[in-house]
């Protein structure tokens, strides 16, 4: 599988509030619908985190509906989690949860450990640079793995506007 685009990938972080939902809605942004791609938390128990939203809407994406969800209930609503061809965790916390699931089913795990903004910074704009910070990595290490996405407009949209880079 390394190396190789997926049909299915699944995000996780702790509490898919900040970098799992940042990383669905990258990664929907860049590759479009050339994989199905959720996200999920190792517990359900935050709603989406604002500055999260913020940095995303930077770029064009849309997170302020996203419902968070723990890979508990994603099951218990009848997401079949063996469906997924590459789990990409982004906390420790949720790389032991995706490993367990190995067990289970035949899985990709991948381990990218991206910064958890929610605590660095004591201004707006320290924590909106943090959170930026966090989403770069994100997409950097996606465009990495994944390569270059193919729409030249969305290609453009890698690099944020001047106004949102400080």
């Amino acid at each position: 599988m390394s190396g190789s685009f997926p049909s299915s990938v699944l995000f996780c972080c702790d509490h898919n509030a900040v970098r799992s939902p940042m990383a669905e809605g990258l990664m929907k942004k860049l590759y479009g619908q050339r994989a199905y791609v959720q996200s999920a938390g190792v517990r359900n128990d935050m709603e989406i985190d604002g500055f999260s939203v913020a940095v995303c809407k930077e770029m064009g994406i849309e997170l302020s509906r996203h419902r968070s969800r723990s890979f508990e209930e994603m099951q218990e609503w009848g997401d079949d989690l063996s469906q997924f061809d590459l789990i990409v965790a982004l906390s420790p916390a949720s790389q032991r949860m995706a490993l367990a699931l190995t067990r289970y089913f035949h899985l990709d795990v991948e381990f990218w450990p991206i910064i958890d903004p929610t605590a660095i910074g004591d201004t707006r704009e320290a924590k909106l640079a943090a959170y930026r910070q966090a989403r770069d990595m994100i997409r950097d290490r996606m465009v990495a793995r994944f390569g270059l996405p193919t729409a030249p407009e969305v290609a453009s949209d890698l690099t944020p506007p001047a106004s949102a880079r400080r």
